[in-house]
This record gives structure tokens, C-alpha cells and sequence, in this order.
């Protein structure tokens, strides 16, 4: 797509001039004559990606200075280049004060233009790219793992990404739906627009729709108390809905409406909007009983559910654990200037064993405080003695031991028993089912193995083929 960008300049031959050059130069121009043009120009769609205004605007109402005000408060992010004929020192530097990126005088020097309009544009990607990177501090940008589940979910999302088509992600909190929305479009043709959240549940409730479509202004300082929405900031790249099944009904049939048709109207305004956008949504909901019992259009839901993703929870992936811990062992020590810690293996045993009802998320901020909190000596291994005792029930440990109080009141023959299924439980959980894995690490022989699961009422029936457990889950990779 052609970088569009939009010539203020009071004489016509001026406007061609540049127009040609831009077209040289491999840009989309379009042209307005004065200040109220050029601001119904860009109030009319998604703004421009670069501006070149001229300071004197003869004949009209806002000069080039009024132009550059009112475009700096509005869209922030589009860089304006200011032309002139009868040019100051002065001008120049209140130009640059007022937010333009360059000053360059009339007659104008086609190779110098192009160069500042390259420069111009690179600077303003960049800044869009530091802005998200700094939405994206301390959170993963990679799927990590190798199970079964985690691969479905990256290979879901490879194969969506190349399309444009619409996307809805599953999944419990914490378990990395930005993430995987993020993924796709990064993979996506859509890479270099921005990637813009819109989160439902962090939204003021009377303030949905302005945050998404924006709001219009009146009079001759419309662009001072214009606000540009989410939609309109996402043109030419991905709109992320966050929490989706949070949106007000009302305002579900305005995204509805948009979404079919392309285009909206600003909060206060009537003139309709066109932006180039994919949209993706996620939630940690029931969408069948949201749609049920009222709170979410039918119509909404089935138009985002083109292409849907699941996001397995933590305890679905045990087998990912080791690997998430290092990654955000490498990602928190790099980030305090500390050397990274090794997890023993004992201690990484525990962790695979917990529930982890919060998922990655609760994972990630459980590492942190383990090197903060852990007291080691340097060089140490993280052992399971250093996990407190307390994680196994506040994450709801599937498969926690039995305490020291409840055995002392067993038989020696029954508290054995109950301590090997328990054991064995927690070590079945923890390979995510597969028995052969299991089998490996507890030193047995994977028929004895079930001999023993089945003795102990683990396994309920004989396996069939590609089954490891009574409750029918395969005997993964």
C-alpha cells in the first residue's frame, strides 16, 4: 500500500510540483488549498501518513501555523514537514517548537524533499515501534513449548495469519491470547501497521464508544477537542478487542454495523469513516451462554468467529514448564543486571505438579518472586525445599500429598497406598498424561506402570490405543 500523503499549499502549481515528486518518489499524494480543506481532508478517513504544509495559507481562514496546532493535538503520531517562500530563522525554529518535523524553504529541491520525507516517515515508525514495545514490557513475544497443545495453537495460528480474515481466541486468563493475537500479525502483511488493544474490561462503561470511534468537535477549533478512536488509530494494521464479551450490548451492534460495512461515525458527528483494519477478539468467557442469556449478539460473535484459536490452560501443558521457567529466569535476570538461576530438578517437579489456576501469567510473576525471595547461596540451585509450602493450595495443586497429620492416622499398608496414588497422580499430571514419560522417570516399566495405576484406581479401564488415563486423555508425544 502507497504511503499517502497530503500537500497544503494556497498556489495550485506549487501543489502539482510536490505532487509529482511524491509520485516519483513512489507516494500516494492528494492536495488541499487551505487550512479548512486540509482539516476536513484529514478528519475525513484516517489520516495521512506524512503532511507538507505551507506556513502562508493566503486566503484562508487558518494559516499554516493554525494547520500545524491543530494537527499536532489531533494525530500526534503523523509528521508534518513545513514549506515556505518568505521563510524565517524565526519561523522555522516556532515551527519546530509547535511539533513539525522540518522546515524547508521554497523553491523546494526534489531530492531533498524526498530524503526528508523518508526521514520523516522512518522516525515516525519508529516511534509507533517503541510505543509498542513498551506495551509489550515484561511480556513474552514467542509461544514457548513443544507439547502437543502448544504446537496446535502456533500451527492455528501460521495458518491464519497470511489471510485477512477475522479471528476469535479461547482461552482461560493468563494463558496468552494477546499473545497469540500478537503472533498472528506479526506473520501477518499487516506487520508494519500498528497493533492496537482495545480492552473492554479496563473501558469506563460511559466511555466505550468514544474510546472506540472517537469523538467529534465543533467549530473553529474542531481538531483541538477532536478524539481519534481505536478504530481509526489501528487503520492500515490489526485491532486487538481484549475481553470482547465485556462490551456493552448496545454498543456490540455498533461494532457489528462497522465491521460489515467498513465504516462508522464519530461520537457527535455524521459523516461516515472508512478504515482498513483485522480485527481479532478474545475471551476468557462461555460465548454459547453469554449469547443465551442475553449479554452478547449472536450476530457480533458469529461474524468475529471466522478463524478460532484456543489457548490451552497451564495444566493442560505441564510439559512446557521447564521451558516458560527458563525463559523468564533469562527474561527477569536480564532485566535486574542479575546472573540467572538454575531450578533443580526436584523443585521444577513441584512446579510442574501445581495447577497453576492463574496459567503462564501466574507462572511468570511466581518466578519473579522465587529470585527475588529465595535465599541461596551464589550459584545454588533453586531447590524444592526453597518453594513454599503455602503455593501448592493457593494454586490449587491437582495432586498435593496427603500432610503429615492425615498419615499419621492410616495404617502403615493404607497410607502407602494412598501415598503411591497420590504420587503417582501428581506424577501422571505433571507429563501431561503420557504414561510412557512417566514410566521413564519413576524408574518402571510402562505395563507395570498401568498394573499399578489400575490397582490403585488411577486407571479405571485397560487403555485403548494412543489412551493413557480412565478419563480417556492421549498418551501425548
Amino acid at each position: 500500500m502507497l504511503r499517502d500523503i497530503l500537500i497544503v499549499d494556497d498556489e495550485a502549481y506549487i501543489r502539482k510540483s510536490v505532487a509529482g515528486i511524491l509520485e516519483d518518489g513512489g507516494y500516494a499524494p492528494r492536495d488541499a488549498a487551505d487550512g479548512a480543506a486540509a482539516l476536513a481532508a484529514i478528519d475525513s478517513g484516517p489520516p495521512p501518513a506524512l503532511l507538507i504544509l505551507d506556513v502562508w495559507l493566503e486566503g484562508s481562514e487558518l494559516d499554516g501555523m493554525d494547520v500545524l496546532e491543530a494537527v499536532t493535538h489531533s494525530h500526534p503520531e503523523v509528521p508534518i514537514i513545513m514549506i515556505s517562500g518568505h521563510g524565517t530563522i524565526d519561523t522555522a525554529v516556532t515551527a519546530i517548537k509547535k511539533g513539525a518535523y522540518e522546515f524547508i524553504e521554497k523553491p523546494l529541491d526534489s531530492d531533498r524533499l524526498l530524503l526528508t520525507v523518508a526521514r520523516a516517515l522512518e522516525a515516525a515508525e519508529l516511534r509507533r515501534e517503541v510505543a509498542e514495545l513498551k506495551q509489550r514490557t515484561n511480556t513474552m513475544t514467542e509461544l514457548i513449548g513443544s507439547s502437543a497443545a502448544i504446537r496446535q495453537t502456533r500451527m492455528a495460528a501460521e495458518r491464519a495469519a497470511p489471510t485477512d480474515r477475522r479471528i476469535f481466541i479461547s482461552g482461560p486468563a493468563g494463558s496468552g491470547k494477546e499473545l497469540v493475537a500478537r503472533l498472528v500479525h506479526r506473520l501477518s502483511r499487516r506487520s508494519a501497521g500498528p497493533f492496537v488493544v482495545a480492552n473492554a474490561a479496563m473501558m469506563r462503561p460511559d466511555h466505550v464508544e468514544m474510546e472506540l470511534f472517537g469523538s467529534e468537535g465543533e467549530g473553529r477549533g474542531a481538531a483541538r477537542s477532536r478524539k481519534i478512536g481505536t478504530f481509526e488509530r489501528a487503520h492500515g494494521g490489526t485491532l486487538f478487542f481484549d475481553e470482547i464479551a465485556d462490551m456493552p450490548l448496545e454498543t456490540q451492534g455498533k461494532i457489528a454495523r462497522a465491521l460489515q460495512a467498513h465504516t462508522f461515525e464519530r461520537e457527535g458527528g455524521s459523516q461516515q469513516i472508512e478504515v482498513d483494519i483485522r480485527v481479532m477478539a478474545a475471551t476468557t468467557r462461555d460465548m454459547e451462554t453469554e449469547i443465551a442469556q442475553g449479554r452478547f449478539r449472536s450476530d457480533l460473535y458469529y461474524r468475529l468467529l471466522v478463524s478460532p484459536i484456543e489457548v490451552p490452560a497451564l495444566r493442560d501443558r505441564r510439559e512446557d514448564i521447564p521451558a516458560l521457567a527458563r525463559f523468564f529466569i533469562d527474561q527477569v535476570a536480564g532485566s535486574a543486571g542479575s546472573p540467572p538461576r538454575e531450578i533443580g530438578d526436584d523443585a521444577m517437579a513441584m512446579l510442574q505438579s501445581f495447577d497453576w489456576p492463574g496459567n503462564v501469567r501466574q507462572l511468570r510473576n511466581f518466578v519473579e518472586w522465587l529470585l527475588i525471595m529465595a535465599q541461596a547461596a551464589p550459584g545454588q540451585s533453586i531447590g524444592a525445599d526453597m518453594i513454599p509450602a503455602a503455593l501448592g493450595p493457593a494454586t490449587g495443586h491437582a495432586d498435593s500429598l496427603p500432610g503429615q497429620a492425615d498419615m499419621m492416622m492410616l495404617p502403615l499398608r493404607d497410607a502407602r497406598r494412598q501415598f503411591e496414588r497420590d504420587y503417582l497422580n501428581a506424577q501422571v499430571a505433571r507429563f501431561g498424561g503420557n504414561i510412557s514419560r512417566t514410566a521413564q522417570f519413576v524408574g518402571m516399566e510402562r505395563s507395570a506402570l498401568h498394573r499399578k495405576l489400575r490397582s490403585l484406581g488411577v486407571l479405571d479401564r485397560e487403555p485403548g490405543a494412543g489412551e493413557s488415563r480412565g478419563n480417556g486423555r492421549p498418551d501425548g508425544p
